[in-house]
């Protein structure tokens, strides 16, 4: 009996010494805790259109705007305020300098556009990996066998800043309804038709050198 009580306090004493680890914890799976983060900048600028166009001023002012910004591949580029198809198109004509199409649609700004006037928006997302690096604990002692704090960073901060339009991160890109066969195909037909490796048979080497 006495040999049977130490058995179970020892047991217990063992019990007490481990380390339960919570359920809520994010760093007990594979994921990791430090993943890009897509945030928007909208940038808006007034522009005169009296006569339902930009005058070469104002287009000028408008293209100083796109330079200050940067204007590059993937920002969005809007237009509000009155109906004008001239002034659209020579909103157009500016941003196509940069290689940017005028998108439909928008975002919503405080403020009404006033007469005569159209409003050109600049929706700009940048993708970033926040708290990166991320050494506050060290490798080890490890009892619960997590990821270790800056598991991600490197692959992820990557990511973010190599991806060209930080959108598609957030949502794939449509298609166009535009379909090629031979491009699609030209895989499988190189493929197809490469010569294989060993069709002039086996070489003759020698590891003993010529004289």
């Amino acid at each position: 009996m006495r040999h049977s009580l130490l058995i179970l306090a020892a047991a217990s004493s063992l019990a007490g010494c481990g380390t339960v680890a919570t359920t809520s914890d994010a760093r007990r799976g594979l994921e990791p805790v430090h993943v890009p983060v897509v945030t928007r900048q909208d940038f808006a600028f007034d522009a005169a259109a009296p006569d339902g166009s930009l005058s070469s001023a104002e287009r000028a002012r408008l293209d100083g705007w796109f330079q200050g910004l940067a204007l590059t591949y993937g920002d969005n580029v809007y237009v509000e305020g009155m109906e004008s198809a001239d002034a659209r198109n020579d909103v157009a004509r500016v941003a196509g300098h940069y290689g940017l199409l005028v998108a439909d649609g928008g975002p919503v700004l405080p403020g009404a556009v006033p007469p005569g006037t159209i409003r050109v928006v600049v929706s700009r997302t940048r993708a970033t990996v926040p708290n990166c690096p991320d050494w506050s604990e060290a490798s080890q002692p490890n009892y619960n066998n997590h990821s270790p704090p800056n598991y991600g960073c490197a692959v992820n901060s990557n990511l973010a800043a190599m991806i060209a339009n930080p959108e598609d991160l957030i949502h794939g890109r449509g298609g166009n309804g535009v379909g090629d066969s031979f491009t699609s195909t030209k895989a499988v037909d190189a493929y197809r038709n490469a010569v294989p490796t060993g069709n002039k048979g086996l070489q003759d080497i020698t590891t003993s050198k010529g004289k």
